[in-house]
């Protein structure tokens, strides 16, 4: 194996995931919104509540799509450059990985259809079951996701035989000592990347006065979503903090640029990383607030990289700057949420332009908050695949030659680059057309369209089926 082979392997493997990770951070956020809104129209029978639902299926649909081929090329890249890891973690991984495409998978696979054509076709409550059924399966498939992943940096429940891993305890396994906050995490992080959206949309209509009873009810749901959960995933980002002192101390070590092992440690605000030197340069620090958020004590000691050898440190600047710019953004949130509070006080929250153009600017810090978390957290763990036990380099398939990832890296690139502008475009025009208010059309009497996306609520009275 040669070194271009792992670097190119490493790049290509994080170009997909970095481009997939987009869209479960939306949809899983999207679908419990969707089921939301459908619970509210199916009691309180409001339109307003079925036109909404009815607009973001659509863009459900579409980012739903997108999701499923992007994601289904990370299996074929265990399989191709990751051969060694996948030979050796196989025995707990893959049932994990098959939970999810059998539980989750499966279950968003089945109900889309209803939810997405059956509205004329079937009784209220299973449209708004399909509704739930879809939102549950966008949960599962995060709750196994996330349990394979938290294994590989937490590992826990099993046995070590002949250079494989064989499970002992599931249990131990899937609630491993970082899933619990990992998944918790994620989850909010993915309800607050939907209710940013939503919150843009809602404020790019009102600054162009359309749609506003829908534009209203959508701007006030998301900011009261908001409310609740930017605090709360500063809570739990405190928490799974505390989780990575104790398990992924060298991790930490990384995040906080924290070359020797101290109590009163501080917090610091920026530097420049020197991995050679082994020292920060151009320093901001904060005397004792590191040990203070760290360890919830002034006095607290946090390890320094000096504990583990060199060849054992993770990257320290990547993860460094990443973390800063994933709790940049937080803070950028909780102002949002402030000033919504303030604004909705003086009965100015859907007038104050100013601030409807920040929540239209705001609409993609959710994505960028997940990208950066998710490096700091996949860069931290290096140069580990299972964490302390199978390094990177030991994971890559061993006949690989650089130039045989370097071409297959090219032909994702472009594929990736026709992908993800196209359906992106597809959904900008959507938000552009807006909620129409049009409930799904008629169906012919086998309950098929000769043009299926007609059956979406998108469409128009000239476009509609007519019953032969």
């Amino acid at each position: 194996m040669s070194p271009s082979a792992l670097i190119l392997s490493r790049l290509q493997f994080a170009w997909v995931i970095a481009w997939h990770i987009l869209l479960p951070a939306f949809t899983i956020g999207l679908a419990s919104y969707i089921a939301v809104l459908e619970v509210l129209f199916f009691w309180r029978r409001e339109k307003i509540y079925l036109t909404v639902s009815s607009f973001w299926t659509k863009i459900f649909a579409v980012s739903f799509g997108m999701g499923v081929v992007s994601g289904i090329v990370m299996p074929f890249l265990f399989g191709t450059n990751w051969s060694r890891f996948s030979d050796a973690t196989a025995n707990v991984l893959a049932p994990l990985f098959a939970y999810e495409g059998l539980m989750a998978f499966f279950l968003e696979a089945a109900f889309l259809g209803v939810l997405l054509f059956g509205r004329k076709l079937v009784p209220a409550w299973a449209h708004v079951l399909a509704a739930l059924m879809v939102a549950g399966g966008t949960l599962l498939s995060a709750f196994w996701i996330l349990a394979a992943n938290s294994w590989m940096q937490t590992p826990a429940g099993f046995e070590l035989v002949n250079g494989r891993f064989f499970p002992k305890d599931w249990l131990q396994i899937i609630f491993n000592p970082s899933f619990p906050y990992r998944l918790a995490h994620m989850v909010v992080a993915s309800y607050i990347t939907t209710a940013l959206v939503v919150l843009g949309v809602a404020a790019f209509y009102l600054r162009r006065n359309r749609f506003l009873s829908e534009s209203r009810l959508m701007m006030s749901m998301a900011l009261g979503l908001l409310t609740i959960l930017v605090p709360l995933q500063v809570l739990i980002g405190d928490l799974h903090g505390r989780n990575t002192l104790e398990y992924q101390p060298a991790k930490l070590a990384a995040i906080e640029a924290r070359w020797t092992t101290a109590s009163h440690v501080p917090l610091t605000l920026f530097a420049l990383p020197d991995r050679q030197a082994a020292k920060n340069r151009y320093a901001l620090d904060v005397p004792d607030l590191g040990s203070l958020i760290l360890t919830h004590d002034r006095n607290g000691t946090v390890r320094g990289l000096e504990d583990w050898p060199r060849s054992e440190w993770p990257p320290v600047a990547l993860p460094f700057f990443t973390f800063r710019i994933m709790v940049g953004i937080a803070v950028l949130m909780l102002i949002l949420v402030v000033a919504s509070w303030w604004l909705r006080a003086r009965g100015r929250l859907y007038t104050a332009r100013g601030f409807l153009r920040l929540c239209e600017l705001a609409s993609p810090l959710g994505f960028l908050a997940v990208l950066a978390g998710w490096i700091t957290t996949e860069v931290g763990r290096q140069p580990w695949t299972v964490y302390g036990l199978l390094r990177t380099a030991d994971s890559v398939s061993p006949s690989l030659t650089g130039t045989d990832v370097a071409l297959s890296l090219a032909g994702y690139a472009v594929v990736y680059l026709i992908i993800y502008p196209v359906g992106i475009r597809h959904m900008y025009r959507t938000v552009q057309r807006g909620p129409s208010g049009e409930t799904q059309p008629e169906l012919i009497e086998s309950g098929l369209s000769e043009r299926p996306i007609q059956a979406l609520p998108s469409a128009t009275a000239t476009d509609r089926e007519t019953p032969p």
